[in-house]
């Protein structure tokens, strides 16, 4: 190395892209203080609860685990079916109770409870019946886990997300909706199942509400690093518009189905909400698509809720990808805000 020159890593181009790259939301408060042991609380031990629970101690991801709900009984069920399982499990404190005194301290508070969505029921339709839950809920965690990160899993997602931001008066980068996390997965087992290649290959993302006006990015879709829709329009390959819309509406309903055929979702959305926790406990700093405070980005300029993809660590949402949206694509995610600005709007919080 020449005499006077520092040394650089690898990574280092030499030029700052990191500040490029990514865009800060509004209102972006401290990071929440790091501690040797994590403590995760789960309030709701329904269906979607228990998967996310499971999912959460089979991966390793706490020392605590602290269940919350309002039916004692199940809830004490819940704790003892767990713990009779210790010698299966890595070493983990599980506690419950109806009383969110057992939750101090919590690093992470993931809100599944809520109404179950009935078939054929919009998401959106869901929120009245959620509200007054909520504001039993988070005023109730915010006094005992100042410090906590919300992670809202009870749908309708995007419209929760903003309510539990209002009731919390966190700041927004610790107030996070699972969002469309587990749509994209469905989007990019849907491409992959089509091309004949591992989900894991395929970059896509959807975005906007997680429900019946998200926006699928086709324009930005790649497979092992080659964008698709522009490879196949350089080698003139013809491909029709209907077909991918037919995709994005069999991702939609995906939930739809599941419900119809067993009553409820968990197991995807248990594996969706531990892979959101694992990138904010351990700081991973990987881009998920969830549900962000969305006002300053792609000509947003209401406080709205909506999916969009952030980089997730210990502080919360650490920015959000300036990615590149086309015409069609931006009016589209306008029009998904409008769709959840329109119930917010009637909500009194």
């Amino acid at each position: 190395m020449e005499k006077g020159k520092r040394s650089t890593s690898y990574g280092d181009l030499g030029i700052d892209i990191a500040g490029s790259f990514f865009k800060s939301i509004e209102g972006v408060g401290p990071l929440s203080p790091s501690t040797r042991n994590t403590k995760v609380t789960v309030v709701g031990v329904g269906n979607v609860g228990m998967a996310v629970a499971q999912t959460i101690l089979t991966q390793e991801l706490t020392n605590e685990l602290v269940l919350i709900d309002v039916q004692a009984e199940k809830l004490r069920g819940e704790m003892l079916d767990l713990q009779h399982a210790a010698a299966f499990l890595p070493r983990t404190k599980i506690m419950a109770d109806t009383d969110y005194a057992v939750s101090a301290g919590s690093d992470l508070c993931i809100i599944t409870a809520g109404a179950r969505q009935r078939d054929g029921e919009s998401r959106l339709a869901l929120v009245e019946r959620n509200l007054h839950l909520f504001k039993s809920i988070v005023p109730q965690v915010v006094k005992y886990s100042p410090n906590a990160i919300f992670l809202v899993v009870s749908n309708p997602v995007d419209v929760l997300t903003y309510i539990t931001w209002k009731l919390s008066g966190f700041p927004a980068n610790r107030v996070i909706g699972s969002g469309t996390n587990l749509d994209t997965s469905r989007f990019q087992f849907m491409i992959a199942d089509h091309l004949d290649v591992n989900a894991q290959d395929v970059q896509a993302y959807m975005i906007g509400e997680h429900g019946d006006s998200s926006v699928a990015l086709w324009s930005s879709i790649s497979v092992g690093g080659m964008p698709v829709l522009s490879f196949l329009d350089k080698n003139q390959i013809p491909y029709e518009k209907h077909h991918l819309e037919a995709i994005h509406h069999t991702v939609v309903n995906s939930a739809y189905e599941v419900i119809k055929l067993k009553g409820y979702t968990s197991w995807a959305i248990g594996y969706s909400a531990a892979n959101l926790a694992k990138s904010l406990l351990r700081n991973q700093r990987r881009i998920h698509p969830v549900s962000v405070l969305a006002k300053g980005f792609h000509g947003i300029e209401e406080e709205v809720f909506l999916s969009l993809p952030a980089q997730l660590g210990r502080g919360g949402v650490l920015g959000v990808v300036n990615i590149h949206l086309t015409e069609e694509e931006s009016q589209s995610l306008m029009k998904s805000a409008r769709a959840i600005l329109d119930v917010q709007q009637r909500l009194t919080i």
